[in-house]
């Protein structure tokens, strides 16, 4: 097929996404998945949030999903879960989204999060059962301190001796954990003995106690004591993170998507202890985290990630992969670690990209099946150039930033491409995020 021949196939299987029966043929393409996958090409993009936020109101309306599982930390995530299913302390969406301090601020505390927010927290309302209220959880591994603090803080309510054992473990890395790249540094080159025997053995104390919940009595973990067990796990696999840090880049992206995936299936677990079926879950994260890493060249160096171990652990009509990719427009993102978030224009794609072939099929949004189709994608020779960007955007380096080699159609299962994006509006702007600059979509949403 000549490229043109390909631009015209693709142009045929596109489907428009933009009312409300485009996206109950994507449910249709989803089936009965119980794990769905959203991803996004960018960290700051608006339409990516809006539409992953449209196709999760449908499936939890829709087809009863019970949580969305999102790339954040356990304990912030934990907070607005908890606002969601009408408890905790905090009286808006804003501020049940407080705990998000760190770096990225704006991933979470934009506009787009806060209808999100206050959706499910008007959904869950009408929830007669608390076991049955949508949760919001994360899955990330970046608040070692917090976590800590968080096991702590419920051993002394629940289990004061075990509150002081606790402590005494966490003491091996305490004086550090607010800066855990020091803690990995000086593990990884000898100044300090490591702490992982102590953070296993807390994560091993909760679980026996959740164990033992399950075998003596009702057959459920408490919630409490399952987000206990969550923050010790956290802990423990933060410490190994921050030490494979200095020793390999593809060994310590490895710790943290196992350790996702680690969640999701605790996760699953424990809402399915709940509820009395199988649970049904939705998650947000990077494509480069939820398309299939064995597709690209990340793979090919020794990378999984959760996409992938997704597919490994459950039947394949059990899990669905969606991505997301654009062309140009305009995204919300830092130029240096820690950075203020600004808003930068996006570069056209590159004339050897996937998004660059799918800007020419000449559809402003569209949804590509894949799976279970006669798919176009499936059938062009090698990989293409596909764009990850990140918190970071760097377009003067753009290539070598980010780009990578990948095959679309072995990556998803399905494909959203917005060729003109906006960028994600931050509840805190920079200086270099102009106040007048508003988005054409807003606030009409999709």
């Amino acid at each position: 097929m000549t490229e043109q021949d390909i631009i015209a196939a693709l142009r045929r299987q596109a489907r428009p996404l933009e009312q409300g029966e485009d996206f109950d043929f994507l449910l249709d393409c989803i089936g009965d998945a119980s794990i769905v996958l959203l991803g996004e090409a960018t960290h700051g993009t608006g339409e990516f949030y809006r539409l992953r936020a449209e196709i999760s109101r449908r499936l939890i309306v829709d087809r009863g999903f019970d949580a969305i599982v999102v790339e954040a930390d356990w304990p912030d995530a934990l907070r607005v879960s908890r606002y969601v299913q009408h408890g905790g302390d905090d009286m808006s969406a804003e501020g049940a989204l407080g705990g998000f301090k760190r770096f990225p601020q704006w991933m979470w505390r934009n506009h787009e999060i806060v209808d999100l927010v206050n959706w499910l927290r008007l959904h869950n309302g009408h929830v007669a059962s608390p076991a049955r209220r949508v949760g919001f959880y994360g899955m990330d591994l970046y608040s070692l301190a917090q976590s800590m603090h968080a096991v702590i803080d419920y051993l002394e309510r629940a289990d004061p001796p075990a509150a002081a054992r606790a402590r005494q473990r966490y003491a091996c890395i305490d004086h550090m954990a607010e800066d855990p790249q020091r803690y990995g540094y000086a593990t990884t080159f000898g100044m300090k003995e490591d702490c992982e025997r102590e953070v296993v053995r807390q994560l091993t104390e909760l679980t026996r106690q959740a164990n033992a919940h399950l075998k003596e009595g009702s057959g459920q973990v408490p919630d409490e004591l399952f987000y206990a067990q969550q923050n010790a796990r956290v802990a423990r696999n933060a410490e190994t993170y921050y030490r494979s840090m200095f020793q390999s880049r593809d060994e310590s992206w490895n710790v943290r998507d196992s350790h996702m995936a680690e969640t999701l299936e605790a996760l699953r677990e424990h809402i399915g202890q709940r509820t009395g079926r199988p649970a049904k879950v939705v998650v947000w994260a990077h494509n480069s985290h939820l398309g299939d890493a064995r597709a690209t060249e990340m793979g090919g160096h020794g990378q999984l990630n959760l996409g992938q171990l997704v597919r490994q652990r459950y039947r394949p009509e059990d899990t669905f992969l969606l991505g997301f990719t654009t062309h140009t427009g305009t995204v919300t993102a830092a130029t240096d670690w820690d950075g203020v978030a600004e808003l930068k224009q996006v570069v056209p794609s590159r004339h050897d990209s996937i998004e660059r072939l799918l800007h020419d099929v000449g559809v402003p949004r569209f949804l590509l099946p894949i799976r279970g189709q006669d798919s176009v994608l499936a059938r062009l020779p090698g990989r293409r150039l596909e764009r990850a960007i990140g918190v970071i955007y760097r377009p003067d380096t753009e290539r070598h930033s980010h780009y990578f080699e990948a095959d679309v159609a072995r990556q998803f299962d399905a494909l959203v491409h917005v060729d003109r994006s906006t960028a994600l509006q931050p509840l805190e702007r920079s200086a270099l995020w102009p106040q007048d600059e508003v988005p054409e979509t807003y606030p009409s949403g999709l």
